[in-house]
């Protein structure tokens, strides 16, 4: 009985719409390109959607570097309750599924379960970053230091917005 229950969850789950097909959104665009060994490095999470396995998480960061294979290695840190909170760490790997333009990936944190990850608004100087999944159930907003201007956190919500994405959603994620 305790399987059937599962099973059944689990194909309700796998039926619910997402963000965009409830709100009959148009596809989620990508950035036209992404060069990955720019987009490597530290990146500080500034905004996110609230997720389950980020609950509780304070001062959260996000490492990529290159593997021996060609795929990225995954490296997410966070403290837990406050920055001085005790330190959580999460490994996984990515891999680009779109050569031509490098803006989709799609990341693992538990094989065999790959989840998308695309780069949907990237500033030119890889100073700041957009990442979403095409459900619009997702998204992190990333910078090279922990804060963005007031002017650039204004003009990416404006571009989410026009995306249709629910910034009212997002929480600041604290560094101090």
């Amino acid at each position: 009985m305790r399987t059937l229950t599962i099973a059944l969850a689990l194909a309700v789950a796998g039926c619910a719409a997402t963000t965009t097909e409830r709100l009959r959104l148009p596809p989620l665009a990508t950035v036209e390109q992404v060069d990955l060994q720019r987009y490597l490095g530290t990146w500080y999470e500034i905004a996110a959607y609230p997720q389950r396995f980020q609950r509780g998480c304070t001062a959260t960061t996000a490492s990529y570097s290159l593997r021996d294979d060609g795929d990225v290695e995954v490296v997410n840190r966070c403290r837990d309750g406050s920055p001085l909170g005790p330190e959580r760490i999460a490994r996984g790997r990515a891999r680009v599924v779109d050569r031509t333009t490098g803006a989709k990936l799609e990341v693992s944190f538990f094989w065999p379960f790959w989840g998308d990850y695309w780069i949907i608004d990237l500033d030119p100087e890889y100073h700041w970053a957009v990442v979403g999944h095409p459900g619009r159930d997702y998204l992190w907003i990333l910078s090279r230091t922990p804060a963005l201007s007031d002017e650039t956190w204004a003009e990416l919500l404006e571009r989410l917005t026009a995306q249709g994405f629910e910034v009212d959603r997002l929480q600041r994620t604290r560094h101090q």
